[in-house]
């Protein structure tokens, strides 16, 4: 006998002006985005109290998902074990239905009330229409039926698991007249004497095609026009098949039947084989029903067909009698049961119910129960009808399942967070049609993407370096036990990587930060040694955190009691060893810093013995949508220590003509600012041209000093403006490195964010390529390194750079002079400068710089001392796929 087992940026506040950095200004509030409207999630394992059914705040149970869902969308289950009864009582449209989806995964299964504490009905769906239920495992704890559909329309079950231990009536029960009820792809396991489907009087156009039942027979009452397709029934020693009552126009075809005792693989004969029928069909029934392409048992002892009353011992009898089962034939020879949960049945390679079904035959579905496809097999001759290589029953025979075509790579001609992966099912014989299941699961993602393709295009949420893993399955991502006979169970793919960039969107200067104003932190206190503030940016401009990539701030140290410098890194990440903003004892120094997004939240670390207040005015961000960059070949704009303009006067704004470089697409640019020869202390302020003088600050000096900084300024017509804030005179110089604009400019390429990471320092010997020695550059020397991206091997799907975003800092040097960067093969050296120091001073400053040929930078040290050398990648843009 068979063993039976139970088995978005916060509104910031105008304070009053501070010193040399301006007041804070205020910024729009937004909130998170909402889930899609499309699909509902459910998880148990994760969900809040506040769950809305997106995936950062799941539901917890499917029936508070039921609750709310509407037509068109679909309920995501995530793996777990749900102890609930469920009520669908939404309905959905014929064009758009309601779904709920159980997400069996390499996560696992869905399980809905199969440790046996409930006994009721688990899911009932009760006077609705136009509902889905897909892939449940489920068992009730008492003898109701586990699946009830009662005066219902337009309802799919398909690849549920349904088990019950217990003497339940019927397992799946159709009632009260419901139509066109469709049971399909399911395996339903009961007790001897129970019903896997009872389709009960009143109840039409039921299709119950490509189920595996076991212990469980169909039975059909009162049902005219029933359709019962390509199953497979597995009784002991019961009735399989059983058409009842007034039932005429039933069809039942490419169905195998066995109700012998003993295991499947070796059937015996029944004690007591008289309720052994294969197919039994009452006389009010008969009429207009049809029967064929069957494969039946008869090892029973009981007899294949009771058909209109009269008893059909032979198969010969049958045909003669009535004229049905012209293509039927015995013996099925199947394979023990597979499977650990949603079991199924395989046919024995010698079996003849292999490439003899009926592929026309009414309620036929594309894919079997495990979701292949039909394999015609080369070994065995076609006789069924139609294409001719259909197996009979609820399983194709397909042969070992592998992985074809993979890939993951960035979608040509797409946007630059557009990916596709690739993980093709593929069978060992030739097939009338893809099958497998494919499991995709992208970097952010929280849950495994479940569906039938093997290619999905995939749209990042942000840039940066992305990973792909996929597995493909050939039994339905099933627990089981699998016999090397007939199919490989899954197959793993990845990780595979490639990078997705990013667009930039500049903003109007905003102060996010101000720890001297309380602005962005709670008090006014300054940043204490060793320690860090965290400022939280949940949002610009209503785009939420997680559709940000990276935001640019003009970071400023002020009031420095001692030496040390700046970090800025993303919350959630370790402390890298790279540095942003270098300082001394009460001085005032900014930098453009450039810095991923993580959760919503940076980080802002003084390393320094002392304290230290910081300031951070956000210039622009990076997302899905925006401007590209196009770098350029450094070109000095503004020098007024040259001409007959002189510097620029006290308190006083000019505005700079940058359209004979710039095209009439350019929407910001991209200028190496540097401030020298103050007679006061002041602010420079960078900002479009014709906009009022804002608040933010762009470059803090103090008198007689020489500071740069990288700026990215909105363009009105070509033209920026530059305000000197201060009581004396200084002269400006302006380098243009690059704009960003239309991709009818000629900008068009994305950001790629990296972790702030050190590929340069001169004081330990790293990074600098075939010099062969360590400390500071000598004078006038010219030296080359290798940005991240070409040290670090990338795989071919990987973009080539086209520039690079680093952070260059200046230290000990024995006299002063000026850093410049440019690609080191493929241009001459610019007469522009990134960094100028002085003698003892540490200087830094962000530079975007052009990637020349094979990717190396070259960094010129303008000066006749020695200077150590550091470099910080902050990332890199790449151009889009052509």
């Amino acid at each position: 006998m068979r063993k039976r087992g139970l088995a978005q940026l916060a509104l910031i506040p105008v304070v009053a002006s501070l010193g040399l950095i301006g007041p804070a200004s205020p910024a729009t509030a937004v909130t998170q985005a909402s889930a899609s409207a499309g699909e509902v999630y459910v998880n148990n394992k994760d969900c809040t109290p506040d769950a809305d059914g997106s995936t950062e705040k799941p539901y917890c149970t499917i029936g508070a998902a039921a609750a709310v869902a509407q037509p068109g969308q679909t309920v995501l289950v995530q793996p777990g074990d749900y102890r609930e009864t469920v009520t669908f009582d939404r309905s959905g449209t014929v064009d758009a239905p309601i779904t709920y989806r159980a997400v069996n995964s390499p996560d696992g299964e869905v399980r809905v009330g199969y440790h046996y504490t409930l006994t009721d009905t688990i899911f009932r769906l009760v006077g609705v229409h136009d509902v889905v239920l897909e892939g449940f495992l489920t068992s009730t704890g008492g003898s109701s039926s586990t699946v009830v559909v009662d005066r219902s329309a337009r309802i799919t079950l398909d690849g549920l698991g349904v088990f019950n231990p217990f003497e339940a009536p019927a397992l799946v029960r159709l009632t009260g007249g419901s139509s066109d009820v469709t049971v399909r792809r399911s395996w339903l396991r009961g007790l001897g004497g129970a019903a896997g489907v009872a389709v009960e009087p009143g109840v039409t156009g039921t299709v119950l095609t490509g189920n595996a039942l076991e212990d469980a027979r169909i039975d059909v009452t009162d049902a005219p026009g029933t359709v019962v397709t390509g199953n497979t029934v597995v009784t002991e020693c019961d009735v399989a098949i059983q058409v009842a009552g007034v039932s005429p126009g039933v069809r039942l075809h490419n169905n195998v039947v066995q109700t012998a005792g003993g295991p499947e693989y070796d059937p015996q004969p029944c004690d007591a084989p008289s309720r052994a029928t294969a197919i039994s069909v009452s006389p009010e029934s008969s009429a207009g029903s049809t029967s064929d392409h069957n494969l039946i048992g008869s090892r029973s002892g009981g007899v294949p067909y009771r058909w209109g009353g009269t008893t059909h011992e032979t198969l010969d009898a049958f045909r003669a009698a009535t004229g049905q089962g012209g293509h039927d034939i015995l013996d099925p020879v199947l394979l023990d049961r597979r499977g650990q949960s949603r079991g199924w049945w395989e046919l024995e390679s010698g079996s003849p119910g292999l490439d003899s079904a009926d592929a026309d035959a009414p309620g036929v579905l594309r894919t079997d129960l495990l979701g292949n496809p039909h394999a015609n097999l080369p070994h065995v001759p076609n006789t069924g009808t139609g294409n001719g290589y259909h197996d009979r029953g609820a399983v194709e025979w397909v042969g070992q399942g592998k992985v074809g075509a993979t890939g993951f790579r960035r979608v040509l001609g797409g946007g630059f967070l557009d990916t596709e992966a690739t993980a093709v099912p593929t069978y060992e014989y030739p097939t009338d049609g893809p099958g497998g299941s494919v499991a995709f699961k992208f970097t952010g993602d929280r849950y495994w993407r479940v569906g039938t393709a093997g290619s999905l295009r995939h749209t990042f949420r942000r840039a940066g370096s992305v990973v792909m893993n996929a597995r493909v399955d050939f039994i339905g991502f099933r627990a089981a036990d699998l016999s090397t006979k007939s199919r490989a169970g899954n197959a793993s793919v990845g990780p595979l990587f490639t990078v997705v960039g990013s667009l930039y969107q500049p903003v109007a200067p905003t102060r996010v930060l101000d720890t001297r104003a309380a602005v962005g932190v709670a008090t006014r206190t300054p940043v204490p040694g060793n320690s860090e503030v965290v400022l939280a940016i949940p949002g610009i401009g209503g785009v939420p955190a997680a559709d940000i990539t990276a935001v640019v701030l003009n970071v400023t140290a002020t009031q420095p009691t001692s030496a040390g410098f700046l970090t800025v890194y993303p919350d959630g990440v370790k402390l890298p060893d790279a540095s942003n903003v270098n300082f001394v004892p009460k001085e005032t120094v900014p930098n453009l810093v450039t810095v991923p997004m993580s959760n919503g939240k940076l980080r802002i670390r003084n390393t320094g013995s002392g304290t230290v207040h910081v300031v951070a005015d956000l210039q622009g961000w990076y997302g899905a949508k925006g401007s590209g960059l196009r770098t350029l070949a450094p070109t000095r704009m503004l020098d007024t220590r040259a001409g007959t303009a002189g510097p620029f006067p006290a308190n006083t704004t000019r505005q700079v003509d940058l359209s004979g470089k710039l095209p009439a697409g350019a929407t910001a640019a991209i200028l190496n600012v540097t401030v020298t020869r103050p007679t006061a202390n002041g602010v420079l302020k960078v900002f479009p041209a014709g906009s009022a003088v804002p608040v933010a600050s762009n470059l803090n000096f103090v008198t007689g000093q020489t500071i740069p900084n990288l700026v990215t300024v909105p363009v009105v017509a070509g033209k920026v403006s530059i305000h000197n804030a201060s009581s004396g005179t200084t002269h400006v110089i302006a380098d243009l490195a690059g704009y960003y604009g239309s991709a009818a400019s000629g900008a068009v390429d994305g950001y790629v964010p990296l972790d702030p990471y050190r590929i340069v320092d001169t004081r330990a010997s790293i990074g600098l390529d075939g010099r062969g020695y360590g400390g500071p550059l000598q004078p006038y020397e010219k030296v080359g390194f290798l940005p991240w991206y070409v040290q670090t091997a990338c795989p071919a799907t990987c973009a080539t750079p086209t520039a690079a975003v680093f952070n260059m800092t200046a230290t000990r040097p024995s006299a002063p002079g000026v850093l410049t960067a440019y690609p080191r093969t493929g241009a001459a050296s610019p007469t522009a400068s990134n960094v100028n120091f002085v003698a003892g001073e540490t200087a830094a400053n962000m530079a975007v710089v052009r990637a020349g040929t094979g990717g190396e930078i070259a960094v010129y040290h303008n000066s006749n001392g020695g200077t150590e050398l550091i470099v910080d990648q902050a990332g890199f843009f790449i151009a889009p796929l052509s």
